[in-house]
């Protein structure tokens, strides 16, 4: 992701690869000069909620800036670690100005169904409003089904969730099993032990995908699901993430190393892990028998909308559509999470949000919460990615790009 800005006679890009943001001069367009290089939560670490354990996929995402009150104002969207505000007036440093935390039990979700749970994440994309009294933020989350792991031999948690494209469990379905150490099961590494038909075979990530992982694990048979542990390197280690692979077994992951590690009794070397170059397997024999383990799904909903106060980052409101928070619309109706927020350039007030097959949806923010106020979705229903505001003579219009039907030009005709 790129975002460019003019300050004055100078021109700047920001690039988003994930693990840190990079700011380059395009002053002149024709040499391009980087000039700085960050990672926010290493400068910032007041942006983690370290009391939270599900915020752990901690990655620059998204970003927007706008000149406010004098000074360029920057909002990264930081995944797990929410909306960073900076003040980059000058983008070699850098100033936080302020963040926004997940609120424990998710509150929207405790709204809609009652259920107390801990917050997802997922800080995707955000916009200040008009008159940059609200910033509005857009928690994009593909999977309504949260996952409870647990090390039942030793009591402890294990930080995990479904595959992407793997059998998945139903709210309060669970699985359990004795763990099996089956190796990284590539197809250059030793086969595949088989299972007794009741165990979870653990796998090491690392030198094929997931996907190539699995396979391996089916043919050896035995095996009631897979549980995958992350490598050596210091973008791994104690890390968490989701993955996206295929396979016809329940698999869950990817859990931290030392959780990997502990399942087996086997010490855990932090130090040594994060200087490793991730080629290095585990000092656990290939079907060493662990712990006993036990996973149990959940129903935590889509994706949905923050509204903070702009200049304190607190949280005034949150907004879904109804269907993201009923069980019922867990599958079979597309994804019903919120992917971006676009905010009106005439009305201080609005906002037009894209909701994959959600639709188009139009908030307006009353008395300090989100009002949902109008709706698009085509008779042959829609799947909408990004969203844009612009004007034609003194008229606003939003483009809305759908992933399967092209290009919406919409306009909102309910209210002042």
């Amino acid at each position: 992701m790129l975002l460019a800005w003019q300050d004055g006679l100078k021109a700047y890009a920001v690039l988003v690869d994930d693990e840190e943001g990079e700011d380059v001069d395009i002053t002149n367009p024709r040499r391009p000069v980087k000039i700085a290089e960050y990672d926010l939560d290493a400068l910032f670490p007041q942006i983690l909620q370290p009391d939270q354990p599900t915020l752990t996929e901690v990655f620059f995402h998204d970003v927007t800036v706008k000149r406010i009150e004098g000074r360029q104002v920057m909002v990264a969207s930081y995944w797990d670690a929410g909306y960073v505000a900076l003040d980059v007036s000058d983008p070699t440093r850098p100033r936080y100005i302020g963040d926004t935390d997940f609120t424990n039990p998710d509150p929207e979700l405790l709204e809609s169904t009652g259920e107390a749970q801990v917050p997802e994440g997922n800080g995707h994309q955000a916009e200040f409003t008009r008159d940059n009294e609200y910033l509005i933020g857009a928690d994009e989350d593909f999977s309504p089904l949260g996952l409870e792991g647990r090390n039942l031999t030793d009591d402890t948690t294990l930080s995990a969730s479904q595959g992407s494209d793997t059998p998945q469990l139903e709210p309060g379905e669970a699985i359990q099993g004795q763990t099996v150490f089956v190796g990284r099961a590539c197809d250059t590494d030793p086969a595949v032990p088989p299972g007794d038909g009741s165990q979870v075979a653990v796998v090491e990530r690392g030198e094929c995908d997931f996907t190539d992982k699995l396979p391996n694990v089916e043919r050896a048979g035995g095996y009631i699901a897979v549980l995958i542990f992350n490598r050596e390197g210091s973008d791994a280690c104690t890390a968490t993430l989701g993955m996206s692979v295929e396979g016809d077994i329940p698999t869950f992951g990817v859990i931290p190393r030392d959780q990997g590690y502990a399942l087996f009794d086997e010490p855990y070397d932090d130090e040594a892990c994060l200087t490793g170059d991730g080629t290095e397997t585990a000092p656990i024999p290939i079907g060493t028998v662990g712990d006993e383990v036990v996973f149990t799904s959940y129903f935590d909903g889509w994706g949905y909308v923050h509204l903070f106060d702009a200049s304190t980052g607190t949280e005034l409101d949150t907004y879904a559509i109804r269907e993201a928070h009923k069980p019922r619309f867990a599958s079979g109706f597309g994804a019903l999470s919120v992917h971006e927020v676009a905010t009106s350039s005439i009305n201080p007030s609005r906002a037009y949000l894209s909701y994959y097959a959600g639709g188009f949806r139009v908030l307006d923010i009353r008395n300090n919460e989100l009002a949902d106020v109008g709706s698009f979705i085509d008779r042959g229903g829609n799947n909408f990615w990004g969203v844009q505001v612009f004007s034609s003579d003194n008229t606003e219009y939003v483009a809305a790009s759908d992933i399967d039907f092209g290009l919406y030009i919409l306009k909102y005709t309910g209210g002042p």
